[in-house]
């Protein structure tokens, strides 16, 4: 259908409507389905009129359409049943488990035999997650705040929310210009022309000498009627292009202005309190869509294929985070739908003390490596602890790097008194990087690089007086640290180099905290001064958005919830009354005021927020949790005593540890059920893996207690490691871990090569597999570790997944577990769609998106989008020639996709708009490698012509090319693969190629290490990286799998074919492909030439593959450039 065609549905809509044929209108709008009005569905919700709301859904989606639409569904069932269960009426609810509920087994079949448990129950609420199950209509008021949100969210519902703006009785005003029209072309035009039909064109009769009358002033369709019409929707909604234009959620802020002028007030730009007469709203909530949908930006594209059911090609943030859970909504007060967590889910159990040795000023946990605790004090030490080993492994005292650079007032204040109090500690996103806030003018940048390696990066004199607080944030897809301090100023630094890039003025007292966010495109950060002012700023020179006021004019911290939809505040006056607020964003006012804190605080009352569903505050020597949608005190705990009267507290980003500081300078380690496991699992492993070495005292013990861990109601999706942040630094501060092993005794031991050979010797599980099977050409693990997904050479995709269970209770993948090979209730294949080449001589690839809900694929035809759930293809687009080769998603946008062609062009391609932005030329053969750096802003290329390219993602220009180094009397074969990965720190790269596998430093390309395999291990197949950048993992062509440490290209383990595969004689079967775990640092699946894929992990006795060999001098990874290690002789 045309544009033209589709905007002609809306005119009779709206005709349909003034003309009150009520159920004209929603029939059109279903069967059209070009327009889902969210009123009448709420009132057929609200009134229970099931069968007719799944009938109007009917017009828009399909109960297994996408996840958004299985959820819409599975939650109008499950009310429905529970409605009738609650009636007594079994029969029919026997009746929608069997024909409405069944369907969902599929998906979750443990959900469903909890669904069918409930028949067992004389009343459904004895059943715990039921338990707050209200009436009949406030149930369905609840479950309908949820409904909107997944429909809001849902891609099938993009541009259908939104009735167009326009004028009333449109349609007739139409029919009216064109009667008029008609009128005027009439050879005899009478004064007042009769018109008795629309069947036919007019005309007017004989000639009586008139003028035809004007055409805008003369209607000939009689009056227009009364006002009426469609609801009047706002402007934008949740999948807006990107607008130059205020985000609503914080225009608000400006409603009460202060009486203190500010420039910027009139600016018409910025996000924050410009109420400019243009202003649209952006997302207020850009993962979540708010119940009053902003409307929808009105698609006008003449393209045919606008159709029905909108492809959903442009990839959302909102599709990167939905739950990829089934399970019941809660039926709590709350309105977020996060009441799948108890209080339970809460840390409350204390499980470990670290001492520090002064007082802790800051914590943070590393926001992948989540039992790694970053730990600041007031003698200016900075701590790095492994909680699951309890274990410093790095420690920084207060030191100025270059005192001769420094400011003479820094100078002066370090003569009096050499040491400085740390006022803030944090990880950058991605934790490769760790940045303190100073009491003395002064910010440290460390680069971290696993294990005891944290390295000075950047020293940067921020502020005159003390540097008050600290935050990473994005601007300009570009990686900074924002600080603010004793000198009323907020400055913006560039992370990796340290020019200063923004200074923000206007605060009349020192600057106490800030908190940059964004809503879709517009960068913000929000500052609080110690005069309880709070003011707002874009990344521009114009000046504050915002002068308001912090309740009771507190010193005040502001925080948003994990997924970014909520704005929370906690502070305290000079009087010791403290505050913890939610805001409502779009009226800049206070939305509820938790009760609970005490009015005599010592210190300023520090929180945090965890699971997008709980606050915590220490005060009073205690930690206090609230609900947030709950203004009454959830619950507090003492942790055993011995807290400070205002602790610092921290959660790690699953909310499984909560770290609180003690008033005898010592950090608590506080747990829940899942926490605790994990730390008994760590432990456990570290044990083993450290017997040979003498352990420091151990700082607590865990209860003894066996805690349970309940079924949660939202999965929790476990980090997804990025891959940003290095320096160039050449300065090492390398700590030096004190052991207790004598170092002689050390050395003298003989390091040995391991060799694996038997079954017995580590953990290996082949797939199972009951289609028939072709080479795996691709091999990936999903983003959360649940399930892998392999592309045979025959095009079909194959999908296995790890169920969660007693005995797998993390639901990951593992190799003691047999996963299930996995396929939607349809039957259907994932299958691309192959060219006129042979499959066998097609190049496949594909690229999984973030949330793991869209996988994009090509085998040498067209390049398909594929819901993992489902496995329909969305959409296919780019049909050869030239052919498809390797496929990369822009790290900071989804809908940008680098992709690699068989003619050696790379074309970056925008899903939204579907159109090639640009097109890179440089390689002399096929792409067979992408890799971007979000550090750098720099696309790594590389080709079967064993070449390198580096290409600037801001204007897509060519920096730097440069080829391979080949080994001596070594040819590379005339199309040999050359694959990039980048270092977790985005600066280091890896590069994987037949003869060789080589360390290059971006953006200059300087090769810093090679490794060549021995002749007898033939040609490397497939390399990659661990998880934790660590270990690289080689397959070669006689089957074996070596484990290197990364840092020294150094072979430490020798897996063999033997180990994993049963010999055959007549079949050589060898890796093609190896996939590193997303978490899981030691464990690795292979993709195999007879189509299996393996899974191996070291025993859990070992728990690693080997042992690293010895370094001389403890140089680690510091090697000279350009160093080749050929791999060392077996011992």
């Amino acid at each position: 259908m045309s544009s033209l065609s589709r905007e002609l549905v809306f005119l009779i809509l709206q005709f349909l409507d003034e003309e009150k044929f009520k159920d004209s209108v929603h029939r059109l709008e279903q069967e059209s389905g070009f327009f889902f009005n969210m009123r009448y569905f709420e009132e057929m919700v609200t009134n229970g009129e099931w069968d007719e709301v799944e009938k109007y859904l009917s017009g828009f989606t399909k109960v297994d359409d996408n996840r958004y639409s299985m959820k819409i569904f599975f939650e109008i069932r499950k009310q429905k049943y529970l409605e009738a269960l609650d009636k007594q009426d079994r029969a029919k609810a026997v009746d929608i488990l069997v024909k409405d509920l069944k369907v969902f087994a599929a998906f979750n079949e443990e959900l469903f035999k909890e669904i069918t448990q409930l028949l067992t129950l004389d009343n459904f609420r004895h059943n715990e997650q039921l338990s707050k199950y209200g009436d009949t209509k406030s149930a369905r008021g609840i479950m309908l705040a949820e409904l909107k949100k997944l429909i809001e969210a849902n891609p099938l519902f993009r541009e259908k929310l939104q009735f167009p703006s326009l004028k009333n009785s449109r349609l007739r005003t139409l029919i009216n210009q064109s009667l008029n029209w008609q009128h005027q072309l009439c050879k005899n035009p009478r004064p007042n022309p009769d018109i008795k039909t629309l069947f036919i064109d007019h005309s007017c009769g004989q000639p009586n000498g008139a003028r035809a009358p004007s055409p805008v002033t003369n209607p000939l369709m009689g009056g227009v009627p009364k006002a009426g019409g469609f609801p009047p929707l706002s402007a934008h909604g949740p999948f807006q292009p990107t607008q130059a234009a205020l985000p609503t959620s914080l225009a608000g802020w400006m409603a009460n202005p202060s009486p203190v002028p500010h420039p910027s007030a009139s600016a018409g730009v910025g996000p924050i309190g410009l109420a400019t007469a243009n202003s649209a709203a952006l997302l207020k909530r850009p993962r979540t869509p708010p119940s009053n949908n902003p409307a929808m930006d009105y698609q006008t594209a003449d393209s045919d294929h606008v159709m029905k059911r909108t492809r959903p090609f442009g990839i959302s943030d909102e599709v990167n985070n939905l739950p990829v859970n089934l399970l019941p909504v809660g039926y709590s007060s709350q309105s977020h739908g996060q009441s799948s967590y108890s209080s339970d889910d809460l840390p409350k159990t204390a499980v470990m003390t670290l001492n520090q040795g002064s007082i802790v000023k800051s914590l943070d946990f590393h926001p992948l490596q989540q039992i790694l605790l970053l730990v600041g004090t007031n003698m200016g030490d900075v701590m790095v602890w492994d909680i699951g080993s309890r274990e410093r492994i790095a420690h920084r005292n207060f030191k100025v790097w270059e005192l001769g650079v420094c400011s003479v007032a820094l100078q002066a204040s370090l003569s009096n008194e050499y040491t400085a109090s740390v006022n803030r500690v944090v990880w950058s996103p991605d934790g490769t990087l760790c940045s303190v806030a100073y009491s003395k003018h002064i910010v440290h940048i460390y680069s971290y690089h696993g294990g005891d390696d944290l390295r000075n990066h950047l020293e940067i004199e921020a502020h005159a007086g003390s540097v008050n607080d600290l935050a990473f944030s994005y601007p300009n897809k570009q990686l900074c640290v924002v600080t603010c301090g004793e000198d009323r100023v907020i400055k913006v630094w560039d992370a990796v180099t340290g020019a200063k890039q923004f200074t923000f003025e206007g605060h009349e007292a020192p600057v106490y905290s800030v908190c940059p966010h964004h809503k879709e495109n517009i960068q913000f950060i929000f500052s609080t001064a110690t005069d309880g002012k709070i003011k707002a700023w874009l990344y521009d020179n114009v000046g504050s958005r915002v002068d308001y006021d912090a309740p009771g004019h507190s010193s005040t911290t502001m925080s948003y919830s994990a997924d970014g939809t909520r704005l929370f505040s906690c502070g305290t006056n000079k009087e010791g009354e403290s505050f913890l607020v939610e805001w409502n964003e779009s009226e800049g006012a206070v939305k509820r005021t938790y009760h609970g804190l005490g009015k005599r605080s010592v210190g300023v009352v520090q929180f945090d927020t965890t699971k997008n569903r709980f606050l915590a505050a220490g005060d009073e020597f205690t930690v206090k949790f609230w609900d947030m949608d709950n203004t009454s005190l959830l619950t507090s705990v003492d942790a055993d005593g011995g807290l400070s009267a205002s602790p610092c507290i921290r959660f790690n980003k699953d909310g499984i540890l909560l770290a609180i500081s003690t008033s005898d300078n010592g950090v608590k380690i506080l747990a829940n059920a899942e926490g605790i496991r994990l730390l008994r699992t760590v432990e456990n492993a570290s044990r083993v893996a450290s017997a040979a070495a003498v352990k420091p005292p151990t700082i607590g013990t865990f209860p003894s207690t066996n805690v349970a861990v309940g079924t949660s109601l939202a999965d929790r999706i476990p980090p997804v490691p990025a891959m940003v942040g290095l320096n160039n630094d050449s300065r090492s501060l390398v700590d030096v871990k004190p052991r207790i092993v004598d170092e002689a005794v050390e050395k003298s031991r003989i390091w040995k090569l391991t060799e694996i050979n038997e079954p017995s010797q580590c953990r290996s599980l082949k797939l199972p597999d009951g289609l028939s099977s072709m080479r795996v050409s691709r091999l990936i693990y999903t983003n959360q570790g649940v399930a892998i997904l392999a592309l045979a050479a025959n095009a079909v995709h194959k999908l296995w997944k790890w169920q969660k269970n007693e005995r797998n209770p993390s639901g990951k993948a593992t190799a003691s577990i047999q996963p299930q090979l996995w396929q939607p209730s349809s039957g259907i294949l994932m299958t691309n769609e192959i060219g006129e080449t042979n499959p066998e001589d097609a190049v496949s690839c594909f690229a999984l998106s973030k949330n793991d809900s869209y996988v994009m694929s090509a085998s040498g035809g067209k390049i398909s989008l594929f819901n993992m759930m489902t496995f329909k293809t969305m959409t296919t687009f780019m049909p050869p020639p030239p052919a498809a080769t390797f496929l990369a998603f822009h790290p900071q946008d989804n809908n940008i996709i680098a992709i690699g062609m068989d003619d050696s062009s790379i074309q970056i391609y925008n899903v939204r708009v579907d159109e090639v932005k640009t097109k890179l030329n440089g390689h002399q053969k096929r792409i067979t490698g992408l890799a971007f750096s979000h550090v750098l802003n720099v696309l790594v290329s590389s080709g079967a012509d064993s070449q390198l390219c580096v290409w600037s993602t801001d204007g897509w220009e060519k920096q730097t090319n440069k080829f391979l180094q080949m080994p001596n009397g070594r040819a590379p074969a005339p199309l040999a693969d050359t694959r990039v990965q980048f270092h977790l720190d985005q600066t280091h790269l890896l590069a994987v190629h037949e003869t060789q596998i080589a360390i290059y430093e971006a953006p200059k390309l300087e090769c810093l290490k090679q490794w060549m395999p021995r002749e007898a291990s033939g040609s490397i197949t497939h390399a990659t990286y661990s998880c934790d950048s660590q270990s690289i993992y080689v397959s070669f062509e006689d089957g074996g799998i070596g484990v290197l440490t990364a840092s020294t290209l150094r072979l430490r383990c020798r897996i063999n074919q033997t180990a994993y595969l049963h010999p055959n004689p007549s079949l050589r079967v060898y890796p093609l492909v190896i996939a590193a775990h997303p978490s899981e640092s030691n464990q690795f699946a292979l993709g195999l030439t007879d189509g299996g894929v393996h899974v191996l992990e070291p025993l859990e006795a070992e728990g690693r593959w080997g042992s690293p060999p010895p370094t001389e001098n403890g140089a680690g990874p510091s090697t000279p450039s350009g160093a080749s290690v050929s791999e060392q002789p077996q011992r």
